[in-house]
């Protein structure tokens, strides 16, 4: 993008509230306060916990609830949902539930808003939402839901907190879908390239050329999903790694598990094809030193002219993912 320094970019924080091996939820719920804080230390612009269900090592299932316990645990950093997984609940619910944490925390949330269930489709059943095939719905639920935040809502019921709540909403998306109701409603857009990345390039061309201006949003505003493990050196950083690739290749086998810690020589064991599998999902990451860090964040938003950049750290040890978040700082927004 012309005028665009790659290294002046807004930085936030996606935490997946990971649960380690040995460890349960309550250490993951401490350890993310604890990143949150450091997270608004540092300057990072937003805190933002995803919705997931069934899954071992992530323990952000209740997000609204961790939403207030972080948000309760910080003073200025905005602090949200990447996502809501909305055909797991009436847009109601989540208007009071946001309408709720914007009153505690006036001018700190942001709530966005995925189309995925965030889980298998048993334990999707096990919501309790009928989940339809009709790619109509979210859309629908998305407006449902924004008119009831809304100072003056269209419908006959209210959201009691809700109604006239100054929450802004995101679209979530991993392909053109997203892209194009975003667009379609002048809301900014976050795309999963951190765990998704296919069709980046091909969404933000969308988004861009159809968006529409809104009360919210007046242009394009795009938030794009980067890994990040950062370390002294590069073969450090590498060991650290080693446990996000052994989550995605248990995830892809179907053995979703605790993260694991670090295995150093991992990637070396594994069969061409797996490789293969970890370099796809796994391409939208920098891996090294604060100055490979440097290096790749500036290559990459050079080639997106990504707005902003949600950075996560799947880390084992506790310490060492303070520090990514840290050396990452200090690498890109400090330099």
């Amino acid at each position: 993008m012309k005028g665009h320094d790659p290294l002046r970019v807004p930085l936030s924080v996606l935490d997946l509230a990971p649960i380690t091996e040995g460890s349960h939820a309550a250490d993951s719920f401490r350890h993310s306060l604890e990143l949150a804080q450091l997270a608004e230390r540092l300057g990072y612009r937003r805190f933002w916990l995803a919705e997931h269900h069934g899954m071992p090592g992530i323990a952000s299932a209740a997000t609204a609830v961790l939403i207030g316990h972080i948000a309760g645990g910080t003073r200025t950093i905005r602090v949200g949902a990447g996502g809501i997984m909305l055909p797991n609940h009436s847009p109601l619910v989540i208007a009071e539930q946001f309408g709720t944490l914007e009153a505690l925390y006036p001018g700190r949330i942001d709530l966005g808003l995925g189309r995925a269930p965030g889980s298998d489709a048993v334990t999707s059943r096990a919501l309790r939402r009928n989940l339809s095939s009709d790619p109509q719905e979210f859309p629908q639920d998305v407006v449902e839901l924004m008119d009831l935040l809304s100072d003056e809502p269209r419908q006959a019921i209210r959201a009691v907190p809700g109604t006239g709540a100054k929450v802004p909403i995101w679209i979530l998306g991993s392909s053109l879908f997203g892209a194009q109701l975003a667009a379609m409603l002048g809301l900014p857009y976050a795309f999963a390239s951190h765990f998704a990345p296919g069709q980046m390039m091909q969404a933000i061309s969308l988004y861009r050329e159809t968006f529409r201006p809104s009360a919210q949003l007046a242009k394009p505003y795009v938030m794009l999903g980067f890994n990040v493990f950062a370390a002294d050196s590069d073969e450090e950083a590498a060991v650290l790694a080693t446990s996000v690739q052994q989550a995605f290749v248990n995830l892809r086998t179907g053995r979703p598990a605790k993260l694991p810690p670090p295995l150093p020589g991992y990637r070396e064991t594994l069969p061409a094809p797996v490789k293969a599998m970890l370099d796809d999902v796994l391409s939208c990451t920098a891996i090294g030193s604060p100055a490979t860090v440097r290096e790749a964040v500036a290559d990459f938003v050079a080639r997106t002219g990504a707005d902003e950049l949600m950075i996560t750290s799947q880390v084992f040890d506790h310490a060492a993912r303070l520090r990514s978040y840290e050396l990452t700082w200090q690498a890109v927004a400090a330099a």
